[in-house]
């Protein structure tokens, strides 16, 4: 059973859609169920720090992905880039109430997508990278891969 907090995030999606010159993208999946994520930020700065300025979300999955999604970019809107970096899958799932244990995962997928943006801004920019952060953009990768496999298997394709 979902919360309200997931079905209000589910029915009426926080920050959803394309952005337009965005400043660092991502494309996350998981190969479980063959949820895919994208993550667009733009990222500002201020008092010499860089922090997330917008932040938007399009999500091919069932309602836990998108309302994980919804209430990722929510979090992470305003945070600088270090605090965005440091939201986890159980942040998302206590923002939201919980999470079925089944749809755990989903709280994952939106906080990798997060943390993959911001990886590929810092990186764009030569930014210092966290080892933290390299290690969560090598698994963010070899998922994304295993997923577009299954995806292909199953003639998911979304051409």
């Amino acid at each position: 059973m979902y919360t309200k907090e997931v079905m209000e995030h589910f029915k009426n999606p926080k920050n959803m859609g394309d952005m337009e010159n965005p400043d660092a993208t991502s494309r996350v999946g998981n190969p479980a169920c063959g949820d895919m994520m994208e993550t667009y930020i733009k990222v500002g700065e201020k008092d010499g720090e860089k922090y997330i300025e917008d932040i938007k979300f399009k999500t091919f999955g069932c309602a836990a992905a998108i309302a994980t999604s919804s209430v990722t970019t929510e979090l992470a809107m305003g945070k600088t880039l270090e605090e965005a970096e440091n939201i986890e899958e159980e942040d998302i799932a206590r923002e939201l109430g919980g999470l079925p244990k089944i749809k755990m995962h989903c709280s994952n997928l939106s906080a990798n997508g997060l943390h993959e943006a911001i990886y590929r801004y810092k990186k764009e920019e030569g930014m210092d990278i966290s080892e933290e952060l390299k290690k969560k953009h090598t698994i963010a990768q070899k998922t994304l891969e295993k997923t577009e496999e299954v995806r292909k298997k199953h003639g998911l394709d979304e051409d």
